[in-house]
């Protein structure tokens, strides 16, 4: 953690480029930002006079596994394959025993409960893999499985949105499966209820993450996160991952420093917008979060939420981009 001063003179600095900008926020997972040609650049400088690391150089971090980004590619085709998975639906449950049977032989656990939704009452459930690590602490990554409720009969697939989430949390369980961890335990989370079923507002929205951040606050565990980290929509082959205001900023620097590490930071960060998304329930319960997600999805964003969302839109090498970061990332906690 880095002085309270040189960490003021930062976060005044990078309103002022936020005011300079004109970055807004707005409602909804849907795109909430302002274009920022040269935010990259700003943010890369500020951060070069503040890293959080300690200025631990960058050989001294270790690296992290890489991903097998032709299987997560295959998952995202298995997964899609399913055809529309809203909650509540036979798809939704045959997605369910596939994420399941790619955990055999993990510590698995979940969270089901019935949510009271606007459209009547719906099973949702939140599946868990565990793996433990030699320090004490928790690093969740994170991705919804659902897919939007009320396209559910209009040939929507959710390839990006739902789809490339769940296949890279399947990758990155291969990639910490039967490995020794010397660093925080690691929490995979596939959440589920993302989605609004009728129209995206605080109450109709993010039904799994509410209700697991609410049980987690109660039981304890939400202080002993030290970071959760949530993908969403990674799959596109135009890769543009946003900087997003509702997170947390020394998180998010630290995933752009992952990103530069592994020479990926082309794709981070060119715009920051204001995302609501499934990070939002830990944020207001003080857990550190950073929501790694791509809402340029196609010009203008025309992809997003129409049955377009399919697998030609996507990329093994944007696959390939998002989970060496989330694990590099994930290293980098460690050593904090």
């Amino acid at each position: 953690m880095k002085s309270g001063l040189k960490s003021a003179a930062r976060m005044a600095f990078l309103v002022a480029v936020v005011l300079l900008l004109g970055i807004a926020c707005a409602q909804g997972k849907h795109d909430a930002g302002a274009s920022v040609s040269a935010a990259r650049e700003t943010i890369a400088a500020s951060m070069a006079s503040e890293a959080p690391m300690s200025k631990m150089a960058a050989a001294e971090l270790g690296a992290a596994p890489r991903i097998n980004a032709a299987r997560a590619m295959q998952y995202t085709n298995e997964v899609t394959a399913f055809g529309a998975r809203p909650i509540g639906s036979a798809n939704h449950i045959k997605l369910e025993q596939y994420i399941v049977s790619h955990l055999k032989g993990d510590q698995v656990a979940d969270d089901a409960f019935i949510a009271d939704t606007v459209e009547g009452k719906f099973p949702v459930r939140n599946i868990l893999a565990k793996f433990p690590g030699t320090k004490e602490g928790i690093i969740v990554i994170a991705g919804h499985y659902d897919t939007n409720y009320p396209l559910r009969n209009t040939g929507f697939v959710g390839a990006n949105d739902g789809g490339s989430s769940t296949a890279i949390l399947l990758e990155i369980a291969n990639q910490l499966r039967g490995k020794k961890r010397d660093g925080y335990s690691v929490w995979l989370l596939w959440t589920d209820g993302e989605e609004a079923v009728k129209q995206w507002s605080a109450t109709d929205s993010l039904y799994g993450t509410r209700h697991l951040a609410e049980k987690w606050q109660k039981d304890g565990t939400a202080k002993q996160i030290k970071a959760f980290l949530l993908a969403d929509m990674i799959g596109d082959a135009n890769l543009n991952i946003e900087r997003d205001a509702n997170s947390t900023p020394w998180l998010e620097d630290l995933v752009y420093q992952a990103a530069t590490k592994l020479g990926y930071q082309s794709h981070f960060f060119a715009r920051t917008t204001g995302v609501e998304d499934d990070h939002l329930p830990f944020m207001k319960i003080g857990v550190p979060c950073a929501d790694v997600i791509d809402l340029d999805y196609g010009y203008e964003n025309v992809f997003h939420h129409t049955p377009q969302d399919t697998l030609d839109k996507l990329s093994p090498k944007s696959l390939q981009i998002v989970g060496d970061v989330l694990l590099q990332t994930v290293w980098m906690v460690d050593a904090r």
